[in-house]
Formats: C-alpha cells, structure tokens, sequence
C-alpha cells in the first residue's frame, strides 16, 4: 500500500477550557501548552499540568479515484482514549495512548467531496499515568492506499535464520492472488532477486544473501528487501541478526554474547513535551550511545517508530515494553480498567510495529505489576507470554517485577491497589479545591519513592532478598522466558544457584550499581543485563528526584517539572553520573572529575536513584579556600589531585569512585589515575575560566535541511569556551526563518512551561530547538539582561 503523509492543516480545540482553535502540524502536544498549577489532580505525576480533552479536525477533498480502494489512516499514537469520526460517524476508538492503530474508511468516505476527520483524545481524567503523558496526537499520521493488488501493511514479514551462511525467511501477504517479486537491496543496489506465486495463504520463502554484513551493535548494517505486486511496490529494511537465550551462552548476537549496558527511557522529548520526532529520536539514540549504552528499555510503553528506526540504524538494541499496569490501579484513571479487554489486540499492534526490526530483541509485558504475586496475575503472566511466542517465537519475553513489591502486596501492604489510587486521587482532588499547602500522607509510588528518599536505596535492595520475595516472584519468573528484576541486585548470587536455568535481567536498576552489576555480569552468563533508572531526564514523577539546591528550587511545590535524576539531563548533556557509568561499564577508563558547586553549602540528601549532584567544572570564582568536594571516577587503584600543578589529595578508588574534599583556588585541577603497580593510566584537566563573560550559542549541526529540527545549546562561558557554571540569567530567545519549537533548561523546577520564548540558565545553561524555514538561514537571536548574541545557520533545500 502507498503511505501519505497526513499530518498537516489539521485544528486543534480544546473542549474543557474556553480557548480558541488554532492550527496544528502533527506531532503535537496539546498539554505541552498547558497551564502548570497547584490545582492540578494529577500533581508531580504529570508535571503539574492541567490536563483536558482536546478535538482534531481535518478537512479533506477525496477524489473519485480514490472509489474502490483500500484506504486506512495511521494513528501512530493518541493519548488517550482516542475517539476517531470520518464525516460525523465513529470509525475507530482505541483507549491506549501508546499503541499505533489503523482506522479502515470504508463505507465513511465521500468521494469528489470534501471529507471531515475529526479525532477527539480525552485526558481530563485525570490522574491517569504516573509520568507526563502528553496529550493529543503527539506521532506521526499516514494515510495508506492500496488499489485491488495489493500488500496490505504490515504484510511482509522478515527474520533471520542462519548467520553463516546468512539466509532470511520472508513472509509476503497479498490481497488476492499473484506473482509476487521480492528483491534484498544492498545501498539501494539489487543483490538477489525471487519470484512466488501467491496461491492463497501468506507466500512464505528462504533467501540466502551472498556476502552478507551482519547486523550487530558495532554493525548496524542494513538491507531492504523490496516486494512488487501488481503495480504495488513496498520496502522494508531488516538487518541479520540471530538472537539466541539459553543459560549456557546467556544472550547472543549471532553467536556473540552481548551483555546489556541499558537505559530506561521514558516517552517524552524534554522542552518537546511527548511529541515524537525523527530528529529527537536520533539525537537521543546517538548520546545515548557515546555514553555507553548499547540497550534501551521504553519504559512503559511501545516506542515510536522513529525511535526503531534510529536504533536500527546506530545499532542500539531495544526491549519494547507493554504497559505499567494490568489490572490493578496505580492511579484512579489508568488503563487497568481497559487492559482485560484490549491486551491481545494491543500486544498483536506492538508485534506487528516491532518485528522486521533487527533492533527489538525483547518484549517486555509490564513494570512492577504486583498481580505478579497474585494467582490470577500468575495466570495472565503466562497467558501474556504464550501470546507473544505465537506472534512472534523469535524473541524473548520478560517482564519487570519489583521484588520487593510483590513481597509487600503478599503481606497487604502493597505499594500499589485499587483502595490507594482511589485514596491519592480523593486527596488530589482535595487539595487542589481547597488550595491548602499542608502535606498530604503519600501513597502509591509516591508512597515509594518517599521512603527511598528516608532509608536509601540499601534498604530497597536487601528487602529483595527476604524468602518471601522469591516465594512471591518465582511462579511469574517461571511464566517468562527471562526474569526481569526491578532493583534486585543482592539477589543474583543466590539466584543463579536456587534456579539453574533462571535467566536474570536487571530490569530496572540504581546508578550507583553499575560496577557491581558489570563484575557479576562478566563471571556470569545467566546475568544478561541492567536497565537503569533512568538513562534520560523526562517530564514528571517528580517525587523520586534528586533533591535539588535553594537557589534552584521553585518558590511553589507546582513549579517542580522533572524528578532530575537521568544520567543524561533534559538538555541531552551528559551529567558526570554518565561519565561514571562509562567507567564502571569498561567503556572508558578515566579519570573523569566532578566537583560539587563550591558556593553550595546545603547538604542534600539524595535517592537512590541519584548519584552525584557534582558538576564537571572548576570554575567557581570567588570561592578560593573554600571547601571544595571532588569526585573522581576510574578504572584505577589510585587516584592523585593535582591543584595547580602541586599535590592536593591521593586516595584509593573504590567501586571505581573516589572523594575528595581539598580547598578550592582558581587555576587548574588535574586528576591521574594509577595502576597497582604505581603506574600512571591516564589523566584529566579542568581550567577556571576567565573573568570573561559571553553567551554561546551552539547549534548541534553547522546546517539545518528545510523543515527540520536543530538543537542549540546555550552555554555562558569565557571567550575560550571554558564553561561558566555560576552563571545565572534570563535569556529571551528570537528566531527568525524558523519556529521555536521548545525552550528550557535542565533544572527541575520550571516557572512556567517549555512552550514559551523565555528561559532561565540553570549552571549557566538552556538549549532552544527550532524548526527550520523552506530556504536562507536560521536567526536565532537570544538577549539576557545586558546584552544580545546572534547566530545564523545557513538552511539547506532538499532536492
């Protein structure tokens, strides 16, 4: 089938607040626009936002041509509750927001006329998730058209056999009978060329592609194969790659053991609020990559298909993950009233969306679902993943138990219920009537994650390893193909000894763990990976955040936007917490430096799910003999601090982490890491820049194609680039020849939103993306309170 792209002139109106229409190009976001205040029912969990119902209408003229065709409209996604009209009649509904649907306009359409689409995605009831959402049609919308011949979508399916030699199976469905003609292209060069008749079923054949480059990691190599049917030509790329899981090889890549360096990644695209982008979705597979992470997990939702896309591209493997709730409630409005009805279609749209891709090597069914610990939830554990096997026997199936969890909801003390989501909500909805500041009891996962905050994540990990945890996890574990632990580190030794043949996954895992996860996990193959939490910032979920310092933090608890605590910030900048990841994983051997701000003097207490709030800076002028605390992280036994070129501290590294606290002077820090030999590995310099002051705007790209997005940095340095931390100001941002698409800062607090043109630093920085125009240049124009900087990026017209 022909896919159009659908996704301009459409009108958005929102239906709960007197606001006027206005135009819209898909993706979009409505809530990303929405007030942010104390009356929010869904509180941190959404960011603060509002919430509302939003309707999208589209008018458009269907030619006559178009009488007799096969024609169905893409909805890649719809948050929430989805209801789809052609013409005034219901065609569709799909209560899901991460799941792509198709809506078949047979018997809807007008022809020679014009037509009316109009979809409404309802999200007022709120609270219904417990992270930003989004709200509207924020992926991409196709129009698919297909005459009588043809393959319908998601009607070619591919997957590897052998490596060695390299033979793929194709199966090809058609809408009636017929030749069909299917090619391997190799950089758009035909390499191998067969021909079937389609007698009826599905055309099921073996291709055996000569000098084949395999698909891996460090080789994400790419074919497509391309099918012709009548007049109907579809492509789709695919890459060989045979995945095997076994205890005695653990995970493979076409024979390769691959040990899985992952991420948790939520769905939204920081200032870009939940809207999906080719773009964004590349720049965040790419960092993610140079940061050491070969794996990622979408936490808690069927990724974009652009998010597929990159990972197949750059070789960045992928556990598409379900849902965050079965049947049990973690907020009042949730998809646990929807999921017992829609599982299997849901599951079955997830497949088809995942599997020609060489990336996905997983399916996860859910996180922390304490049903898990339950009969009934045993029972669906199975269910889900015998489901999944017919679909799809090629890949593996997990799902993320929070261990300790199903301990506590064996005892009645469950983290999450029906009673507890119905509680938090009564008392949200209290709250934001009454507008009173007084604290409220936290339950849920606020419940959680504010009682991390008090005993550390120590705590958490060795309840993980009471009997009743294994006694309340072990009948789901024996329901999947690879048990999935959510912060169940101190387990695996005992594990990998009571159950011979358990795979082990570290499905959700704390940053400080790193180390220890890498050193069991090379002695042993039945430990086959760590996801930790969370590789990337993302909007809301507030409560299980870094704690963050006074001058930062918002005058109103409403001001909170992001929980601040990824190892990449909402920028996509690196923290120093990524650099220790990159040594703890082998990555790099370091030294890498990181420097709690000297002016700071509060001291904070962290989660579990925060590291470090050091910085990778030296520049703290005015602060000279002032306590300076310095982290340092290696692949070293020793580490010596060199201020200025004198000694200032040597101390052993631990768990490759070692702290310091030396006075601070302007100059010049060094850090050298030793051997046990006393030998010198490595070494790393940080520079106090000079007094100076300038603003630099640093576009990611030195060009920008037409009509697409370009990430800038802003960062206050001196005229060298040396970075200004203590910088604060208040940026008002311009472009001209282009849109400004989103506007913020990595600080977790946010006046306002990520929606409009001005901005305060945080450590002296912010980024703006923008849209380019069709032709000319980029201006991007940003004033502080003293002075205004320019810079132009010269647009290139796509031929």
């Amino acid at each position: 089938m022909k896919k159009i792209d659908f996704n301009r002139n459409w009108t958005c109106r929102c239906l709960t607040r007197d606001e006027e229409p206005y135009s819209v190009t898909l993706p979009h976001d409505a809530m990303r626009s929405e007030p942010r205040t104390g009356e929010s029912v869904s509180e941190g969990n959404s960011g603060w936002y509002l919430g509302g119902d939003y309707e999208y209408t589209k008018h458009v003229f269907v030619p006559s041509e178009y009488s007799g065709k096969k024609v169905l409209i893409e909805f890649e996604s719809v948050y929430h509750n989805a209801e789809v009209y052609i013409n005034g009649k219901k065609a569709a509904y799909r209560p899901y927001g991460y799941t792509n649907f198709y809506v078949d306009t047979e018997g809807f359409l007008k022809y020679e006329a014009q037509n009316e689409i109009r979809v409404i995605a309802r999200n007022s009831d709120q609270p219904n998730s417990r992270w930003y959402s989004g709200t509207g049609i924020y992926r991409p919308v196709y129009l698919w058209t297909g005459n009588q011949k043809y393959i319908p979508v998601n009607g070619i399916k591919i997957h590897t056999v052998s490596y060695a030699p390299a033979v793929i199976e194709v199966e090809i469905k058609t809408s009636c009978l017929g030749r069909v003609k299917a090619e391997v292209l190799d950089k758009e060069n035909c390499i191998l060329t067969q021909e079937v008749e389609n007698t009826g079923h599905p055309s099921v054949f073996r291709m055996e592609i000569p000098n084949a480059k395999l698909w891996d990691c460090e080789h994400p190599n790419l074919y497509t194969l391309r099918a012709t049917f009548g007049e109907d030509v579809v492509e789709e790329n695919f890459g060989i790659r045979l995945l095997e899981w076994n205890p005695e090889k653990g995970l493979t890549i076409n024979g390769k053991r691959e040990i899985l360096r992952g991420a948790c990644v939520h769905h939204d695209n920081g200032v870009l609020g939940a809207c999906t982008y080719p773009e964004a979705e590349e720049r965040r597979v790419r960092i993610l990559k140079e940061n050491g992470y070969n794996a990622i997990r979408s936490s808690h939702y069927p990724c974009s298909k652009d998010m597929l896309d990159a990972c197949d591209r750059q070789g960045m493997l992928m556990m598409d993950e379900y849902v965050d709730v079965w049947y049990i409630h973690k907020t009042k409005y949730d998809y646990a009233g929807y999921l017992n009805e829609w599982w299997q279609q849901d599951l079955k749209d997830m497949v088809e969306k995942d599997y020609n891709h060489p990336c996905v090597i997983m399916y996860s069914t859910g996180n922390e679902v304490a049903e898990t610990a339950q009969k009934k939830g045993i029972e669906l554990t199975g269910r889900m993943t015998s489901y999944l096997h017919k679909l799809d026997p090629y890949r593996p199936v997990t799902c993320g138990i929070n261990i300790f969890f199903n301990f506590l909801s064996s005892m009645g003390m469950g983290v999450y219920s029906d009673d507890k989501a119905e509680k938090s909500a009564e008392i949200a909805e209290q709250e934001a009537k009454k507008q009173e500041k007084e604290k409220k009891k936290p339950v849920g996962s606020e419940f959680y994650n504010t009682l991390a905050c008090l005993v550390g994540d120590y705590f958490m990990k060795i309840g993980a390893t009471l009997p009743p945890c294994d006694w309340k996890t072990k009948d789901a574990f024996a329901n999947m193909d690879i048990a999935g632990y959510n912060y169940g580190l101190f387990r695996y030794k005992h594990d990998l000894k009571k159950y011979p043949k358990r795979l082990i996954l570290g499905t959700e895992t704390f940053c400080k763990d790193a180390y220890s996860f890498w050193e069991i996990a090379k002695k042993n193959k039945r430990i086959l990976g760590d996801f930790v939490w969370s590789g990337w910032e993302y909007i809301g979920e507030t409560g299980d955040g870094a704690a963050e310092y006074k001058d930062y933090r918002g005058r109103m608890p409403h001001t909170r936007m992001t929980g601040n605590n990824g190892r990449i910030d909402l920028l996509g900048k690196p923290r120093a917490e990524a650099a220790y990841t990159r040594v703890a994983f082998e990555r790099e051997t370091g030294p890498f430096i990181a420097v709690k701000p000297v002016y700071q003097k509060e001291n904070l207490q962290l989660t579990g799910w925060a590291l470090s709030k050091a910085l990778e800076s030296w520049s703290w002028r005015g602060c000279a003999g002032e306590k300076a605390e310095v982290e340092v992280f290696a692949r070293a036994a020793e580490v010596e601090l060199l201020v200025n070129s004198k000694k200032a501290a040597r101390g052993k590294v631990k768990k490759c982490r070692s702290k310091f606290h030396i006075p601070y002077e302007d100059g010049e820090i060094t850090a050298v890491s030793y051997d046990k030999n006393g030998q010198e590995i490595s070494r790393q310099t940080l520079m106090t820049a000079n007094e100076e002051t300038v603003l630099h705007i640093r576009p990611e790209q030195k060009t920008v194609k037409a009509g697409r997005l370009l990430f800038i940095p802003l960062q206050y340095g001196d005229s060298a680039g040396n970075w200004k931390p203590m910088e604060k100001h208040h940026l008002k941002v311009t472009v001209e020849n282009a849109t400004l698409e989103g506007l913020g800062s990595a600080c977790s607090y946010v006046e306002g939103n990520y929606a409009q043109n001005t901005v305060d630093t945080y450590y002296g920085e912010a980024m703006a993306v923008v849209r380019a125009g069709e032709a000319g240049s980029v201006k991007i124009t940003v004033s502080d309170e003293e002075r205004t900087y320019t810079c132009e990026i010269p647009v290139i017209v796509a031929k």
